[in-house]
């Protein structure tokens, strides 16, 4: 596509470019290296710009963005500096196969041979959260290049993109606006496996573990016909990008956290057929248990990885099992728990979680501790979307809501967070608020970092002191989560008990814009 307007400069042609693409919501925290992307956001409409406080925010945000939209947002970050302040999300949003595009400033080219204070290796600094990494050097060059990040980003499942903007490629005229590039097809699933997990799935020593794009109503419909029909058993990954849940869907429950639950449940599968999800691994090394969570000489068959074609390989075993007019196991009954009292502990608010959560809700769990047990009480609860965090670093519960709230305004949207991973990126509050976004945000404080409590037994250490206890300790002094949100323009209140949970969630479902909750444990 070329230029009509010879006048537009590279800043220019960039939001032109990523508009043609498809990309229309950019998530941003700028600095003087990009403010001509922030002029042209006002010289070229049709983008939504969104200020976030710190850069984790923002990789977060597109990471719950392209979950639940299915397409990528991006970011606007400054520098080095700026996109190290969002490599933990973007290690999560690579770990969810989430299309992400960064749009990082750079230092003119003349200027970053003076080792300004602010120059480093950005590309370095990007590569091992992206999967594919590209410094605009001209002005004439950045269109192209945008549609290459955006084509990058699509790959399947979704992919990192990071583009360097320096920033006299951003003010230079002579910007081009590109041409989106077609989408790549899913490559197919592997054929040849084929006969052999048709094989292997048959009876309850038999498992069909599932992940990534399995995890729809339509593909878990699918997958339990073969349930139904083979007898084996389903299950997914402990952490999944999206997951399809609620009353009249296919529940599945998750391969435990805990290793000792995890080796249990695993155990008695004797064959165990991959589809869109790794082999069982544990999440660390711990001393004398094994880090292959399948039992030894378990028969495991990867028919199809996550970037691959999900939807054609369950529809191949369906088909192969003639299954396909066989009515699906273990659709969800709708239940509603009953009504939980007395302080705050995860059975009751896992109860009222199973009470409050409204249809068509989106549900994002950091949850930690607490959330283990939520499953059994949710699983006939009206139909509903969870997102995991499938990379393990914490802070993305909060951002990810916000990501979700934009890409689908029309929906609830519940963020389950513990109080030590919502201290990483409490200035999403602020956002949520400037943006009305509706996000009710509940935060179980208890007032430690209990997952660390459990994993100093589960490494081995049973001299634990008093400074080490302390280390893992967040009452000195108590945070303030109410203060905190209002700080911040969020309405909230305290609760520590189950009656005043659920009227609070109640209430934070009724608000227009977001409400915070802090849960007393």
């Amino acid at each position: 596509m070329s230029n009509d307007d010879p006048q537009m400069n590279g800043a220019e042609s960039l939001v032109k470019t990523l508009l043609e693409s498809g990309l229309d919501t950019c998530f941003t925290n700028p600095g003087t290296s990009e403010m001509h992307f922030v002029a042209a956001l006002d010289h070229v409409p049709g983008m939504r710009s969104i200020l976030v406080l710190q850069e984790g925010v923002a990789t977060g945000a597109a990471d719950g963005y392209f979950r639940m939209a299915g397409k990528p947002a991006c970011t606007l970050l400054h520098l080095g500096p700026g996109l190290a302040n969002g490599l933990s999300n973007l290690h999560n949003a690579k770990k969810a196969g989430s299309g992400v595009v960064n749009i990082v400033g750079e230092h003119a080219v003349t200027h970053i041979e003076l080792d300004a204070p602010l120059t480093s290796d950005i590309e370095g600094i990007a590569g091992p959260v992206s999967h594919w990494v590209h410094t605009s050097m001209s002005s004439t060059d950045v269109g192209a290049d945008a549609a290459k990040a955006v084509h990058a980003a699509n790959i399947a499942p979704g992919q990192v993109a990071t583009l360097m903007l320096p920033s006299d490629t951003a003010w230079n005229e002579g910007g081009e606006v590109a041409a989106p590039i077609a989408p790549a097809a899913r490559p197919p699933f592997d054929e040849t496996r084929l006969d052999a997990a048709l094989s292997a799935l048959s009876g309850p020593d038999s498992l069909l573990l599932l992940g990534g794009a399995a995890l729809g109503e339509k593909t878990l419909e699918v997958a339990g016909r073969i349930a139904a029909k083979t007898g084996c058993k389903l299950l997914c990954e402990w952490a999944n990008a999206r997951l399809e849940r609620g009353a009249g869907r296919v529940a599945i429950d998750r391969v435990p956290y805990p290793i000792d639950q995890a080796l249990e449940t695993l155990k008695p599968f004797k064959r165990v057929v991959l589809v869109g999800a790794r082999a069982p691994i544990g999440f660390f090394a711990y001393p004398e248990k094994p880090a292959i969570l399948t039992a030894e000489g378990t028969e495991i068959i990867n028919l199809c990885d996550t970037s691959q074609d999900i939807t054609a390989a369950l529809d191949a075993l369906c088909t192969g099992k003639d299954a396909t007019d066989t009515a699906p196991a273990q659709i969800a009954a709708s239940v509603t728990p009953d009504k939980p009292s007395g302080p705050l502990e995860p059975g009751g608010i896992a109860s009222v979680l199973g009470r409050t959560i409204p249809e068509n809700a989106i549900v994002v769990d950091e949850a930690i501790t607490t959330g283990r047990s939520f499953f059994p009480s949710t699983a006939g609860a009206p139909k509903h979307t969870w997102l995991n965090n499938c990379g393990g670093s914490i802070g993305y519960g909060m951002p990810v809501a916000i990501g979700a709230a934009v890409a689908c305004p029309d929906r609830k949207v519940m963020a389950l967070v513990g109080d030590g991973s919502a201290m990483y990126t409490p200035q999403a509050l602020w956002t949520m608020a400037r943006e009305e976004l509706d996000v009710t945000v509940v935060i179980f404080a208890n007032r430690v970092y209990k997952i660390l409590r459990g994993e100093l037994t589960n490494v081995g250490v049973t001299n634990a002191g008093p400074k080490a206890m302390d280390m893992l300790s967040l009452d000195r002094p108590t945070l303030q989560f109410v203060d905190l949100a209002r700080s911040m323009g969020v309405e909230a209140t305290q609760v520590t008990d189950c009656d005043a949970l659920e009227l609070a969630i109640e209430t934070g479902l009724a608000t227009k814009g977001p409400y915070l909750i802090e849960a007393v444990l």
